[in-house]
């Protein structure tokens, strides 16, 4: 009973806390993507973890054209 009480008031406090670091806006999405979508935006990449990815990613090649894109630019 004890630990109730105790988890109850670390809760009370969680919440005292968010009102008073101010409101936090709810939004709702359509799809997951476009929560990712949201998220990679309004969340920045440590730039430690982009050099890694750009040197990862250097190495893969690009993939072909479609034919039907290569038809149209003759």
């Amino acid at each position: 009973m004890k630990q109730h009480s105790k988890l109850s008031s670390e809760q009370h406090q969680e919440h005292i806390s968010e009102q008073q670091s101010g409101q936090r806006t709810v939004q709702e999405f359509a799809t997951a993507e476009e929560l990712l979508r949201f998220d990679a935006a309004s969340i920045p990449v440590p730039s430690t973890i982009a050099e890694r990815l750009a040197k990862s990613s250097a190495d893969i090649p690009k993939p072909n054209r479609s034919w039907w894109k290569r038809l149209f630019d003759h």
